[in-house]
């Protein structure tokens, strides 16, 4: 990680205000939250002394900090179960499907709220609101992508600022709403998900939705480097295509693009193979990590789709979830997801996968603590808004 960006990340925790994040306003009105603490790093404090995130990590054993980086899930809406499993491992995250949705809002604040075990340090609770065909809020009546992807981009953005304030509102900081994926395939699977047909008309769209959550929930564009142009259903497969990069470039990528430009905070990888770049699937390669990092910017919290879909799809070598989740780390994953056939001993047994790939060496410890350290500075974030405006931490802190 960068010294600019752990600066960057502690102006943003200085100072949550409009003044860092321009238009970071939500799109209702929050309850205000305290500032964060008005004192600065002497001049010659180094950014790693300054920076809270690396603070907490170096003080975390390993098995903490393995522990971090995984956003578990078990299908159950009892809340007393949910923070049982939550506190069994202190996992970065949990991911809320649809059997752990109750039948109304209130619940549902209660329920999100015993998933966290210490508010100085919340978990990263995300959920999956795209709206339309993939919607796990029964309330949510805004327009659909598929109803958005003829509209002006402003509707995009009015639809996502609402749909926002709904996953806030029920105590949830992270949606995996913003498909950037792109395709004019009317039998893809995709299709009814994603913004636009085109490049340019997806890519406006998915800016928009980033323009409308920021503020309220942090943003998560998917699935990096996009299902368009990959035919098949990765929830059974490994969607393959042979488009180079330079044609990546000038197409599936423009709604990535436009949505790291505008600020999301999420990157989600998905298990697809571009082999004119790399035969594994992105979501395990390590080229279109730096590929994210490098060509296109994005300095935030990168993701993996649910890594139960790779034992899914059938292929031997992504049987094991453990190998798969040490594999997704090495690439450049910051956060491994799972979800699909999880139960309340998959996390841990992840965890200590993990714990053992970086005593054996498997795993650089290096690139465990840069995933924990970013995994945190959103948590830490999270916790500083007490309630209020998410800091938009990718912001530029002198724009």
């Amino acid at each position: 990680m960068t010294s600019a960006r752990r600066t960057a990340l502690l102006g943003a925790l200085l100072a949550i205000t409009a003044t860092l994040c321009g238009a970071c306003a939500a799109p209702q009105e929050p309850t205000p939250g305290p500032t964060a603490s008005t004192a600065t790093p002497s001049a010659t404090a180094t950014p790693e002394a300054a920076d809270p995130a690396a603070a907490v990590v170096d003080a975390m054993s390993l098995r903490e900090r393995a522990a971090s980086v995984v956003m578990g899930h078990i299908p159950t809406t009892d809340p007393a179960a949910l923070r049982s499993y939550m506190e069994s491992d202190q996992l970065g995250g949990f991911l809320l499907m649809g059997a752990n949705i109750p039948d109304d809002a209130a619940a549902l604040q209660a329920l999100t709220a015993s998933l966290t075990v210490d508010p100085a340090r919340p978990p990263l609770i995300a959920i999956d609101q795209e709206g339309g065909d993939v919607s796990r809020l029964p309330w949510d009546d805004l327009p659909a992508p598929y109803q958005l992807q003829q509209a002006d981009p402003a509707a995009a953005e009015a639809a996502f600022a609402g749909r926002a304030g709904l996953v806030r509102q029920a105590g949830i900081p992270v949606n995996f709403g913003i498909v950037a994926d792109v395709t004019a395939d009317p039998g893809s699977f995709i299709h009814r998900r994603t913004l636009g047909t085109t490049p340019d008309a997806a890519a406006a769209r998915v800016a928009a939705a980033v323009r409308g959550e920021r503020g309220t929930v942090f943003s998560t564009l998917k699935h990096f480097p996009g299902h368009g142009a990959a035919p098949g259903d990765s929830h059974s497969s490994i969607p393959t295509t042979a488009m180079p990069l330079d044609q990546w470039h000038s197409a599936d990528a423009l709604p990535f693009r436009a949505g790291i430009d505008e600020g999301a905070e999420l990157l989600m990888y998905g298990h697809l193979a571009y082999t004119a770049v790399d035969p594994a699937p992105a979501s395990l390669s390590a080229e279109w990590h730096r590929i994210a990092r490098d060509q296109l910017g994005f300095d935030g919290v990168m993701v993996t789709d649910d890594l139960g879909m790779l034992e899914s799809s059938g292929v031997p070598e992504y049987a094991d979830p453990v190998t798969n989740a040490v594999t997704a780390l090495a690439a450049g994953n910051d956060l491994v997801l799972t979800v699909v056939g999880s139960t309340a001993e998959t996390a841990p047994a992840i965890v200590d996968g993990i714990v053992a790939a970086v005593e054996s060496g498997t795993l650089a410890e290096d690139r465990l603590d840069d995933a924990a350290t970013r995994v945190m500075e959103l948590r830490l974030a999270l916790a500083d808004s007490a309630g209020g405006a998410l800091p938009c931490t990718t912001c530029d802190p002198e724009g």
